[in-house]
């Protein structure tokens, strides 16, 4: 067989897991991938949480001893998921040290309901630093609004951090301004800039979803030849300002000062079309210096039959632009789609925290000690 998730790494795509859970950690899978499928980091979210949470009895002896403590369900929710987190960063430590901080790294959302509060969410990712407790944790903010200064803030507080649900070209822009406007703040604080570290989380699938489902409901030749380009094209193109933006002089001041560049990360890449090939958004978005955070499916699909055939951005940028153009001259508006998926992600991430919430609560009542 041949080792393509070997040969992704060799590229210099860094493999993450989008997925995380007491079992996995437990019963030494977690150890296992970052041993044998090359997995350099793990990523979580509400969605993750709320699923490992609600299914088996892995958080029982947990629950019970918080549940006896009668702490607020909120308390009890931030307890786990930290443990998770701080596990899993104990388990990639070794990966942590051997990249010298770029990978072996966890990440851990701030609560999703804090998404349009830029000093709530500040506030949140210094707890959640000081909760995990562990050098190689992510702190992830999303790229919102009230987002960006947040971003600008954490960051100028030495706290690395993941910025996610960037949709759109000209808010991933934004996201990259506010990385270095925090390394600024950082600078001016006497931090050591070599010790921060950022991924900033591209969304990939959602963008074909939506815009495809758009294309069907023209139903045109012309649409459906569109359809599966749009996503592909716009991750090429924010590949495209990276590299602008990470050889501009005032990139080039900070690095001198030890500062590392902020990774674009390829997020949501399972591919929720069965037209298309399922480890498309791996092989058309090989580029070096890039993360991909996989759920297992896709990392199994890429490890088993994915074609690794080298870089596939670098280059691809005319024929990215002439793709998403051409989706514009259909009648589809692109900040139309991209305002919606952003509105969308941070909805779909408050209510599974509110899911979350509900279940941990019933949990925590099932296991409370009986009164006398």
């Amino acid at each position: 067989m041949t080792d393509a998730l070997k040969r992704l790494s060799d590229e210099g795509v860094a493999i993450w897991l989008d997925d995380l859970s007491r079992k996995r950690i437990t019963s030494g899978n977690l150890a296992e991938l970052i041993d044998q499928q090359h997995v350099v980091g793990v990523t979580t979210n509400p969605s993750i949480f709320q699923k490992a949470i609600s299914q088996g009895d892995g958080y029982d002896r947990q629950l019970a001893d918080l549940a006896a403590r009668r702490v607020t369900v909120e308390e009890a929710i931030r307890m786990i998921t930290t443990a998770d987190v701080r596990d899993a960063a104990d388990i990639l430590r070794p990966v942590f040290d051997a990249t010298e901080g770029k990978d072996g790294r966890v990440s851990i959302e701030v609560d999703p309901r804090l998404a349009h509060d830029t000093r709530a969410t500040v506030a949140e990712a210094k707890q959640l630093a000081w909760l995990v407790d562990r050098p190689n944790t992510l702190i992830k903010i999303p790229a919102t609004e009230a987002g960006l200064p947040a971003i600008a803030e954490t960051i100028g507080l030495g706290i690395s951090v993941n910025v996610t649900l960037i949709f759109s070209l000209e808010r991933y822009r934004a996201v990259m301004d506010a990385f270095l406007t925090g390394l600024e703040k950082a600078r001016e604080r006497g931090l050591e800039l070599s010790k921060i570290h950022s991924v900033a989380s591209f969304f990939v699938s959602r963008v074909d979803t939506e815009i495809d489902r758009r294309i069907d409901e023209l139903g045109t030749d012309e649409a459906k030849a569109l359809r599966g380009r749009a996503a592909v094209a716009n991750a090429r193109l924010a590949y495209q300002a990276y590299e602008e933006v990470f050889s501009s002089d005032r990139w080039n001041d900070l690095e001198k000062l030890g500062a590392n560049r902020q990774r674009p990360l390829w997020a949501s890449t399972g591919v929720k079309d069965k037209a298309y090939s399922d480890t498309m958004y791996v092989t058309d978005l090989v580029a070096p210096n890039t993360v991909n955070t996989m759920p297992e499916a896709t990392l199994v699909a890429t490890e088993d039959h994915g074609e690794i055939t080298g870089d596939t951005v670098t280059g691809t940028y005319e024929r990215a632009r002439a793709d998403l153009d051409a989706v514009e001259k259909l009648g589809i508006s692109y900040d139309e789609v991209v305002r919606l998926l952003e509105d969308e992600g941070v909805e779909k991430f408050e209510t599974a925290w509110n899911d979350l919430l509900e279940s941990t609560e019933a949990e925590l009542k099932r296991l409370a000690p009986s009164e006398g």
